[in-house]
């Protein structure tokens, strides 16, 4: 796999991964949307921490930068 998320991108997954795990911990969201919520911020953290992401892949996007040799 190679890498085609961006630091700018990781940092956003992990922020809203933060504010997911956050409204389901304060109540805020429950039930069905809650776990859906957790399952967004699981994969969220794991594709960031891979800097993989599997929708990226079919349509060649990459938010990585790019050096120009």
């Amino acid at each position: 796999m190679k890498n085609n998320m961006g630091s700018s991108d990781k940092i956003i997954r992990f922020i809203l991964a933060a504010i997911f795990v956050a409204l389901y911990f304060t109540g805020t969201v429950t039930g069905t949307w809650g776990i859906v919520l957790l399952a967004l911020a699981c994969l969220f953290v794991l594709t960031s921490l891979i800097s993989f992401c599997p929708l990226y892949a079919p349509f060649w996007l990459s938010s990585c930068k790019t050096s120009v040799e």
